[in-house]
Formats: structure tokens, C-alpha cells, sequence
């Protein structure tokens, strides 16, 4: 299992146990693209063949995850030949890590054309100018 955006040292250890803890697992991973602007972070996965409802994505400690699984289609069950393989029909997951200045309750879903998109809004501060000022010596 691979994790991106990795900020912090600490998150770095503590999910180490979970990817010795995953290894053994037969889980494949989907491909993302993050996208990022000033006011958001945009995560795009295109994802074929899986109903909407299916399709788990949670958020815990500073992780997002997205995860389902495709079954294979009942046409497999038949007496065919298969003559080219290329689609996977198992579990998918995918963990991202998240920086800490996003604001995780604005976490929005969508899904357009098999393309889920993921928008989570950036925290916004106001920025103040502060004036020094000079103290007079005597």
C-alpha cells in the first residue's frame, strides 16, 4: 500500500505498522491524481464498473481513504475462453494523507463519467499586518 503526502515524521512511523500489517493482503490500488489550488485540494480517481453506492471513502487521523471492491461480472461464470486479461476484479484501496491546513469538514464526493472527485476545502486565515514600533531610548 503506498501513502502520499507525507508531512510529518511522526505520521510517517505510525503508519509503517499498518503498511507491514497490509503487505499480506490482496488488495490493489487505485491511481489518483491531487490537484491542488489556492483556496482547495482536488483528488481525481477514475473508477470503472462499480456502482457509486459501493464505493467507501472514510477520514481518520489525517488520512483519507478510498476503498471498494469490483466483482467480476457474471459473464465470467459461463464457459468462455478468456483470450486477454487486463482488468482487476478484487479489492481496491488507496490511503492519502493529508496536510493539516485543510479544512476536513468540507470533505464533498462526486462522482462524473466514472471519475470520482474529491474537493476538501483549504482552512483560510486572515493574515494581519503587525507594526513595530520603536521605542525611544534616553
Amino acid at each position: 500500500m503506498k501513502f502520499f503526502w507525507i508531512w510529518e515524521e511522526n505520521k510517517i512511523k505510525e503508519l509503517d505498522k499498518n503498511l507491514e500489517d497490509e503487505k499480506n493482503k490482496d488488495i490493489w490500488q487505485i491511481t489518483l491524481d491531487i490537484l491542488e489550488t489556492d483556496l482547495e485540494i482536488i483528488i481525481l480517481a477514475p473508477i470503472a464498473g462499480i456502482s457509486l453506492e459501493k464505493i467507501d471513502i472514510s477520514f481518520n487521523n489525517g488520512v483519507l481513504t478510498i476503498s471498494w471492491k469490483r466483482k467480476k461480472p457474471s459473464i465470467f461464470d459461463k464457459n468462455h475462453t478468456i483470450r486477454n486479461s487486463e482488468c482487476f476484479w478484487w479489492k481496491f484501496m488507496r490511503n492519502i494523507i493529508l496536510p493539516e491546513n485543510l479544512d476536513f469538514d468540507t470533505i464533498e464526493a462526486t462522482m462524473e463519467n466514472n471519475l470520482l472527485i474529491i474537493n476538501i476545502k483549504k482552512l483560510q486565515f486572515n493574515s494581519n499586518n503587525i507594526k513595530i514600533n520603536k521605542v525611544e531610548e534616553e
